[in-house]
């Protein structure tokens, strides 16, 4: 099994995703790691160590000065008796204890005296994943190597309440721990990349907007493959209804100008994959209230404004990365107006293929595509987006060779 002999330390802090905790000690342990539980004072308020204890065959730690765990310097021994420390699920204040060093009870303890790697599985309130002080954490984290895993987006346990902030799932934290042990080639590690997904929204007033049909799943699924291979990835999204890929820094935007800026702040990188479709023009002046339809008017005019072009900002930029890769969504003559978005963006290479109605490419699961290249163009055969991710990547790891 993937997971056969390895130690894993699970610390569950305080929140409702908590009971999820369970399910994932279940599925480590079918797996073939041990799970050694760790438990806050906030956690035992939604689930039990009875439970907890029952599920991973072991002792449950919960106090810092237990007579009976401390008398060997047990926070030390937890700390460094593990292959991996799992946080799941990860409170904003167990984050935000961790980024500033603080150990005030026994899991914060743990995470300060560790050498062990960290995974993170966020959860909390989508005001509070948002909130300044939250994102500096996440961000002191990230540079400190803490790893994470969602959190997703979704409806949360408060009535009404949705964002981003929920756990992500049992079974993309059980493959964010598997991706780490995974001891294949990484031929792309040590190096940066860069790869937009989905399609921009650009608001015509509060409730309406102008958007293409992007699913997202080609450009989610390629930044996997490149993390698969070992890269860092940075991800900016555009509103999709998938899961952030497990191991890579995904940035949520909306429109055209915010997926530029996002871009731009990513540089200096290795890689560039431009998929998302983003809209060529947005409003130039967007309406503050929602325009309404009013008997015997005539219809409204919008006036439109042309939006950043990313690739070409890309492809011509002084911190060009060493590949540059587009892709062109087309629905006639495919390969001559790839290879003039080839020519025109400054690009390696352009990923052109047919998004007719037809085809159904648009939120599909599967993909035909050509490669338009400056030494000519290569047909791929109809594929599931997984497998055009990976050739992708693999082509990529290829041409960065030394």
């Amino acid at each position: 099994m993937a997971l056969t002999g390895k130690r894993v330390l699970l610390i569950i802090s305080g929140g409702i995703a908590a009971y999820k905790s369970l399910d994932l000690i279940r599925r480590l342990r079918e797996r073939g790691a041990s799970v050694r539980p760790v438990m806050t004072d906030g956690a035992q308020k939604f689930i039990t160590p009875l439970a907890v204890g029952a599920l991973a065959a072991d002792h449950v730690f919960t106090e810092l000065f237990s007579r009976e765990d401390e008398q060997d310097v047990g926070h030390i021994r937890l700390a460094r008796d593990c292959d991996i420390v799992v946080i799941a699920p990860a409170t904003a204040s167990l984050l935000a204890k961790m980024a500033h060093g603080l150990a005030d009870d026994l899991a914060s303890t743990i995470l300060l005296a560790t050498d062990r790697p960290i995974l993170t599985a966020p959860a909390m309130n989508p005001k509070m994943w948002d909130n300044a002080a939250t994102r500096r954490n996440i961000a002191t984290l990230q540079t400190d190597g803490v790893s994470f895993v969602g959190p997703a987006k979704g409806e949360m346990a408060e009535r009404g309440e949705a964002g981003t902030g929920r756990m992500a799932e049992v079974l993309d934290i059980v493959a964010a721990i598997e991706l780490h042990f995974d001891e294949k080639p990484k031929p792309l590690a040590g190096r940066s990349a860069i790869v937009t997904s989905g399609p921009t929204h650009e608001p015509i007033d509060p409730v309406r907007y102008i958007a293409n049909r992007s699913s997202g799943k080609q450009g989610h699924a390629i930044a996997a493959a490149l993390r698969d291979l070992g890269a860092k990835v940075t991800l900016v999204s555009g509103p999709v209804t998938i899961p952030d890929p497990h191991g890579v820094n995904t940035i949520h935007v909306e429109r055209a100008e915010e997926m530029m800026q996002a871009v731009m702040a990513a540089l200096p990188a290795d890689i560039a994959i431009m998929v998302a479709a983003v809209a060529d023009w947005r409003v130039a002046s967007a309406s503050d209230q929602k325009i309404k339809k009013q008997p015997g008017q005539s219809i409204p005019t919008l006036a439109l404004a042309e939006n950043p072009d990313i690739l070409s900002t890309v492809g011509h930029h002084k911190l060009r990365p060493k590949i540059v890769i587009g892709f062109a969504a087309e629905t006639q003559d495919i390969e001559k107006n790839g290879r003039a978005k080839l020519e025109r963006k400054g690009a390696d290479l352009i990923v052109a293929n047919d998004v007719s109605p037809a085809t159904g490419v648009m939120g599909g699961a599967r993909n035909q595509v050509k490669l338009i290249g400056h030494d000519g163009v290569e047909a791929w055969p109809d594929l599931d987006k997984d497998e055009v991710a990976a050739r992708l990547a693999a082509l990529v790891a290829e041409r960065l060779k030394p």
